[in-house]
């Protein structure tokens, strides 16, 4: 039985896998979602590197993490609850990569300060905010779907909807100051602190998950063992 098949929550357990036409059009969906945005990445990065533009071709870069994220979503999706953990723990380290890399760009910037430019930062910008809208419209039509993976996809479609057009907004304002750096600095600072926080997040909710499989195991291996001793 494939991934689509297999049985319901309270049936083997797992969860309820959802409606195999809603499953697969999920699936092509975010592969969609994922190939779209690597090709706006490369397009990105390419330009970027066409005209020597490093402020550019880090924020083509920074596409490569939502690409990663909805490819693991969309391999996950269907599978059970052990690759989901997997999943989860290639998430976060995706964040904690992206939380470096920022660092890394940031501290570059101090020692080697990038000229303003003011129409590819607005492209960045704007191409941020038109691909994050995109992205909610193709998932509306699951926005209702009982799935946790698809509901987790959805939310986050919709928060990073939000927080991507104030973010692009901040930046854009922080990058375009004509003298003043340091709210660039700052805003950087901040976004590394949001991938953190991610993978700090992403791993505690493991480890909770782990240790209530611990203690649920342990309280069904006590009953079994009073069971036998009552006989």
């Amino acid at each position: 039985m494939d991934g689509l098949e297999r049985p319901a929550h309270g049936e083997g357990g797992g969860t309820a896998a959802p409606d195999p036409a809603i499953a697969r059009a999920y699936t092509l969906t975010i592969w969609g979602i994922a190939l779209g945005i690597f090709v706006q990445a490369a397009a990105t990065v390419a330009w970027a590197h066409a005209i020597g533009n490093a402020q550019l071709f880090k924020d083509g870069v920074d596409w490569v993490y939502d690409v990663a994220l909805y490819g693991i979503a969309a391999i996950v999706f269907g599978r059970d609850d052990r690759a989901e953990r997997l999943a989860a723990i290639a998430i976060g380290a995706v964040m904690a990569v992206a939380g470096l890399h920022t660092l890394y760009d940031l501290h570059d910037k101090i020692l080697n300060p990038r000229p303003i430019e003011i129409w590819t930062l607005g492209f960045a910008a704007v191409s941020a905010i038109v691909i994050a809208l995109l992205v909610i419209a193709v998932l509306w039509r699951f926005r209702r779907e009982d799935n946790p993976v698809i509901k987790a996809t959805w939310l986050s479609s919709r928060n990073d909807a939000i927080s991507t057009t104030g973010f692009a907004l901040v930046g854009l304002a922080a990058r375009a100051l004509p003298v003043v750096r340091w709210p660039e600095y700052l805003f950087d600072l901040v976004v590394a602190g949001i991938c953190f926080q991610a993978t700090w997040a992403i791993w505690r909710s493991l480890r909770r998950s782990a240790d209530s499989e611990a203690a649920q195991t342990g309280l069904r291996n006590k009953a079994q063992t009073d069971g036998a001793g009552g006989l």
